[in-house]
């Protein structure tokens, strides 16, 4: 049964939500296909110094055909594109792409499977568009940690639909669990695979900023820890901080299994990617929770693959928003961001 005849099916965007969670399931089986098989996965990395997987591209892949087949005029943002592939001294990283691809589209070809890849080169803007992060936190999918399949729709400047397969993070008592959100529509969330029933995603209800369980990057590079230790000591946060990879983070958050979010900017020009943060943003608030940047602004969607307007990222369960707002502009008066 699709998610629309079984949760909300009154509510917008139904058709949208169904495709996006199909999308994103095909890019978790790969994955979790690719992590089975190979102790590490065929790896290269980019100019940024970024790694890339197989299952990064092969993900990519299968999420573009799906979007291209339920709405070709839609455009794609995506993090990877097919040129590294095609050169022939990936051949062998090209082969395993295809491989994989072909066990879930049996019979396509090289040539079809890169021009998916293709399709995500985006650059956003104001109008409609679909936003991908194929594997979000590639360095835990190799660490076999958490990771996740982040896959968002943004029309008009605001995000619309949001699906997160987080295939490492547990729920009902089994591994894996996507979440599904639509605006106006709720959040909820489902182990990865079976027909355990949809239930509704909801953020705390934590209120003293004392108490509250805080999420944070593993990755120094992702954030400023030290910054995120000030903000936590001026707040006598007491429970040390959970790090992990990836848009897990939201999960856990929209769950309820957290409470607050940090994403401090590690550099006064640091911006986010757009694909980094539209799907989750859109699953917390329609949890009940609240995210904006670190000054307290909503995310603007619409400046194309980064967030020029925005710098850090708070995310929370919406009654824990102003404290940390205010302790951020207080660690942060000297000038230090």
């Amino acid at each position: 049964m699709r998610f629309s005849q079984a949760v909300a099916p009154g509510s917008l965007w139904v058709r949208e939500r169904d495709i996006a969670l199909e999308a994103a399931r095909q890019a978790a089986r790969l994955c979790q296909r690719v992590q089975a098989r190979r102790v590490v996965p065929g790896t290269l990395v980019k100019d940024d110094k970024s790694p890339v997987t197989l299952a990064d591209f092969g993900a990519q892949a299968l999420v573009a055909r799906v979007l291209a087949t339920a709405f070709p005029g839609d455009a794609l943002m995506g993090e990877e594109d097919a040129a590294e592939l095609r050169d022939p001294k990936n051949a062998g990283l090209a082969d395993q792409v295809c491989a994989e691809v072909m066990e879930s589209v049996p019979g396509a070809t090289p040539t079809e499977i890169f021009g998916w890849i293709d399709r995500a080169r985006s650059d956003g803007g104001s109008g409609r568009f679909w936003a991908l992060d194929p594997i979000d936190g590639t360095k835990g999918f190799l660490r076999r940690e958490q990771y996740a399949v982040a896959l968002a729709l943004v029309d008009g400047g605001e995000v619309k639909v949001g699906a997160l397969a987080c295939p490492n993070v547990m729920h009902a008592g089994q591994m894996g669990c996507v979440l599904l959100a639509s605006r106006g529509g709720g959040a909820f969330v489902a182990p990865l695979s079976g027909d355990t029933p949809w239930v509704p995603a909801r953020a705390s209800s934590v209120e003293d900023p004392a108490a509250a369980r805080l999420l944070e990057s593993v990755e120094a590079g992702h954030g400023d820890h030290g910054l995120n230790d000030r903000i936590k000591s001026s707040l006598r946060v007491g429970a040390p901080s959970l790090r992990l990879d990836s848009q897990a983070k939201y999960a856990l958050l929209a769950r309820g299994d957290g409470d607050v979010y940090l994403r401090m900017p590690s550099s006064a020009d640091y911006r986010e990617n757009l694909w980094d943060q539209a799907a989750g943003a859109i699953v917390i608030e329609e949890a009940g929770g609240r995210v904006t940047d670190m000054h307290g602004r909503p995310l603007d969607f619409t400046t194309g693959r980064k967030l020029e307007r925005n710098q850090g990222i708070l995310a929370t369960n919406g009654r824990l928003h102003e404290a940390f707002l205010a302790a951020i502009r207080n660690a942060v008066a000297d000038g230090a961001v």
